[in-house]
Order: structure tokens, then C-alpha cells, then sequence
């Protein structure tokens, strides 16, 4: 028995590592006909300021740029390579839940295929940003609290402190999502594997690994706070009902796999492993009521793919049954290649356009911005390059005894962060921005005396330089529309840049 079981073992072993070397691949070749993303434009400029904290995120994701920019430069691919390698192994972790929950080669093979073929964890995992490596914190508590279940060993929360610690300074959902799994083991039996001295240990690791952050937070005055009530008060985002953020949750993680997460929720709240059905849905609850966008939500799901896993591997094991394992696996294969060029750039732009056009297949909203000919997550993919190379040659239309004194000033941190990752090459200064952690970092040397402008209202600009110009105009085809901007070149600000800083502040 024991030989047979550990051949057993390994072949479901291979299954879900094959599933993850899948996910690596499929990333490491997307986005070959798309370029920098917006959001890794701020990544990498976050990570030439590396401090312990930052207006809107925490410090993790400049530490992970810094790191990935050391060792293979600020190439696409090498800028990508750990957010691919984390989607990877959220696969392998979601199969480890479903053994650990007790499932076999198909529970844990299952488990593993959700997690492939999610379409919202596959958009998150293909650029550098923090949602990509935020489930694995999420799901690595999960699994040492069903280790702890399963084997008393108090000692695994001083691991789960450590991970919830690195958690927090990854992003500060963590703190719900910890609560959240505190909460439902009060709310269960299992509340017996809170009051021990090892919690109080790991909730003090958490701490002080989350400290320098706080302490940052506590000098800066919670600027994340700031930044999301002044998203809600300017409505960026797209409003949703309850009925319509679960409609979108089911299309995120893909319509077919709703069965069998719905199936683990169900199995979990019958089970031992109570807890974890409760804090699913504490952790719903709070960010439905405190903010609504979709994606926050996705971290919670490997764990309701694991345990369903596990159901439908118990409820299809009778003969005649047999069938439908391959059968469903096969349609959720099928619909998850119908959607994946939806979501990372597997086809050139405009193949993908043609495409939706036949399959009428759409990502849905995030934001209301007004879009292009395509969906925002591809269309900030492009224009950037473009951007940096129209202020070069107004840089260099300047005076040579001008342009040491002249400053670029970008009105979001999407240019300001092109400026700063392309400018180099064209010999141009840093840029300047009032945008998120831009404005934290101040006007530099800059004096107002002559500076170029990206994008604004001529009347706004000439409201505070003695002399505006239009100088040039750009934007891609395929960018977002509100990136097809206008140029401008100020000459003497009329007071100290100093003075007028605090009202450049934009966070939003």
C-alpha cells in the first residue's frame, strides 16, 4: 500500500506541476506585440526610490522590481518573469490545498486546471503588479490553518505569522484577510487552536514585520487613506450591485468553474474546515462593503477550488460517473482558450480586434474612463515609448544653455514613469509629477523657470507661467483616448515652485 500510494502520489505530483509549467509558458509568451503596461511604468520608478512605504501600495512590489532589475535589467520579459513565476506557483499551491484537504489526483489536477484558466488570475499574473503575488500569501495561510487542523501543530502558526507579516507589506488586504480566518476559526470548534502561546508569537512576527510600514504610514499620515476616499468621492470606478459584482466574480474565475468553487464553499461550511468557509465569507463582505472592484476578491478563490476539487472528485468516483471527469475538464479548456486572448495580449492588436468582433467576447469595466479600439488592461500598453521620444525632440528644440534648467513635468504617473524608463536613452532629465508617490518625492532641482508640460488645459497653465506654448501632440492608436495629449512648453512660473507644489498634489 504505502509503494502504491507514493506512485500515486507522484503522478498527481506531475499533473499539477505540468498545469503550472503551463501557466509559466503561456505567460513568457504573451505580450510580444504590446509594450509596458502603465502600472509597471510606477513599479519601476517606485523601484529607484526604494523606502517603506508608498502612497498606494506597500513597499513588496519596489523591492521585487529592484530585485528583478539587478539581476536581468528592465526588459519586458525580465520585468515579468517573477509575476509570471508567482501565477505558476499559485497553481501548484492550490493542488497542494486539495491533498492537504485529503483529495486525490483528480481533486488536486482540478484544483490546479481552475487556477490555469481563470481568466482574472491570468491577467493579474502577466504584468508586474502587486495583485500577482498577493494570493500567494492569502492561500499560504490557508493551507498552514488546514495544516494546523489536521495535525495540532501549534508551532505552524509562527509560519503563518511570517507569511502573514510579508503579506501585509506585499498589500494591506492582508489585514482582512487575516482577520477574516481568525474570525471563522472563533466562529468553529476549531477555535481551540487560537489560544496558545505560538498565535500570540506569529501575531507578534506579523507585527514587526509589518512595523517599518506603519510607522511610514504614521509619518505620512495614511495616505492610502486619502487615495481611496478621494477614488470614491470622484467615481473612477465602476458602481456594482451585489448581484452584478458576483456576476462579474463568476466571469473572472470562469463561468464554468462557478460549480465547483460553489461545491468547495459548500463542502467547507460541512466540514472541518469550517473556518475557511466563514472567512471567504467575511472576507467578501468587507470588500463589497468598503470597495467593490472585482479583482480584490480573486486571492480567496484557489482555496474554494481546492475544496471543490476535492467534492466532485467524491461525487463522480462511482464507474458510471467516470466520464464526466475528462468531458468538463475538456469544455473548461475550451472556454478558457476562448477567453484568454481577452485578457493577456495573446494575439496582435489588430487580430484581437477582429477577434472580438466574431466572438463578441469583452473583458468587463474596471474604471469609466472612456476606451479606444481597445479594453483598458491592452490599451495602457501602448503610446508610452512614443510619448517619451515627442518630449525629446521638444527637448532638444530648447537652447543648449535651456535645457539643464528645464524640467518635465508629467500629470500622471503613466508619463512621468514613461519619461523616467525611456528618457534615459534620449538623454533626458527626470520627470516630475504630482501623480501618487511622485508628488512625495517633490520637484527635484526644478525651478519653474522653464519646463515642459505633458498634457493639461492651456488656460490652467497660463493661469501660472508667463509664457505657454503648444509644442506638439501625441497618442497611439491604440491608447487609451485620455492619453492622446498635448504638449506644452512653459517659461517663469510666476511664484517660487516651492510655493506652488502643494497644489500639483493628485491623488486619485
Amino acid at each position: 500500500m504505502p509503494e502504491s500510494r507514493a506512485r500515486w502520489q507522484l503522478t498527481a505530483g506531475m499533473l499539477v506541476a505540468a498545469l503550472a509549467t503551463l501557466k509559466l509558458l503561456l505567460h513568457l509568451y504573451a505580450g510580444r506585440y504590446y509594450g509596458y503596461f502603465v502600472d509597471e511604468l510606477y513599479n519601476l520608478a517606485l523601484a529607484r526610490h526604494l523606502a517603506w512605504g508608498y502612497v498606494d501600495v506597500a513597499p513588496m512590489i519596489a523591492l521585487i522590481g529592484r530585485i528583478e532589475v539587478t539581476l536581468f535589467g528592465d526588459s519586458l520579459s525580465a520585468i515579468r518573469l517573477a509575476s509570471a513565476l508567482a501565477g505558476a506557483a499559485l497553481v501548484l499551491l492550490a493542488g497542494t490545498m486539495a491533498r492537504e484537504l485529503g483529495g486525490r489526483r483528480f481533486a488536486q489536477g482540478l484544483a490546479a486546471l481552475c487556477v490555469l484558466l481563470a481568466p482574472g488570475i491570468l491577467a493579474l499574473d502577466h504584468f508586474l503588479n502587486v495583485n500577482a503575488f498577493e494570493p500567494l500569501c492569502w492561500m499560504g495561510c490557508a493551507l498552514l490553518l488546514i495544516r494546523i487542523v489536521n495535525t495540532g501543530d501549534e508551532k505552524l502558526w509562527l509560519y503563518f505569522g511570517l507569511l502573514a507579516g510579508l503579506g501585509l507589506e506585499t498589500k494591506h488586504s492582508m489585514l482582512i484577510f487575516g482577520f477574516a480566518l481568525v474570525a471563522g476559526l472563533l466562529l468553529t470548534p476549531q477555535r481551540k487552536h487560537l489560544f496558545n502561546r505560538w498565535l500570540v508569537l506569529a501575531g507578534l512576527l506579523a507585527f514587526l514585520l509589518f512595523l517599518p510600514n506603519l510607522l511610514w504610514n504614521i509619518q505620512h499620515h495614511f495616505p492610502f487613506l486619502e487615495l481611496q476616499e478621494n477614488i470614491r468621492r470622484g467615481g473612477r470606478n465602476v458602481s456594482l450591485s451585489l448581484g452584478s459584482f458576483f456576476g462579474q466574480e463568476i466571469l473572472a474565475m470562469l463561468p464554468l468553474s462557478a460549480p465547483i468553487w460553489i461545491a468547495g464553499l459548500w463542502g467547507l461550511v460541512r466540514g472541518p474546515y469550517r473556518a475557511l468557509a466563514f472567512a471567504w465569507g467575511i472576507t467578501t463582505a468587507i470588500i463589497f462593503g468598503m470597495n467593490p472592484r472585482v479583482y480584490y476578491l480573486f486571492p480567496a478563490f484557489p482555496m474554494l477550488f481546492a475544496a471543490g476539487g476535492v467534492q466532485w472528485e467524491a461525487w463522480l468516483e462511482r464507474p458510471r460517473l467516470g466520464w464526466i471527469k475528462p468531458a468538463y475538464c475538456a469544455l473548461m479548456v475550451l472556454m478558457g482558450a476562448l477567453l484568454a486572448p481577452t485578457l493577456i495580449p495573446l494575439l496582435p492588436p489588430e487580430t484581437y480586434i477582429r477577434y472580438v468582433k466574431v466572438t463578441h467576447l469583452e473583458p468587463p469595466r474596471i474604471e469609466t474612463h472612456r476606451l479606444g479600439p481597445l479594453p483598458q488592461l491592452f490599451a495602457d500598453q501602448f503610446g508610452w515609448e512614443e510619448m517619451a521620444a515627442a518630449v525629446a525632440r521638444v527637448y532638444y528644440s530648447l537652447p543648449a544653455d535651456i535645457r539643464p534648467r528645464t524640467a518635465i513635468f508629467g500629470q500622471n504617473y503613466g508619463q512621468a514613469g514613461a519619461i523616467d524608463l525611456f528618457g534615459p536613452r534620449y538623454g533626458l532629465p527626470p520627470a516630475i509629477s504630482g501623480h501618487q508617490n511622485y508628488f512625495l518625492w517633490g520637484p527635484g532641482g526644478a525651478t519653474g523657470e522653464s519646463m515642459i508640460v505633458m498634457a493639461g488645459r492651456q488656460e490652467d497653465l497660463e493661469s501660472k507661467f508667463a509664457v505657454v506654448r503648444k509644442v506638439a501632440h501625441v497618442g497611439h492608436p491604440y491608447a487609451m483616448p485620455y492619453e492622446h495629449i498635448d504638449i506644452f512648453y512653459c517659461q517663469g512660473l510666476k511664484w517660487p515652485l516651492s510655493d506652488v507644489w502643494p497644489t500639483v498634489k493628485n491623488w486619485h
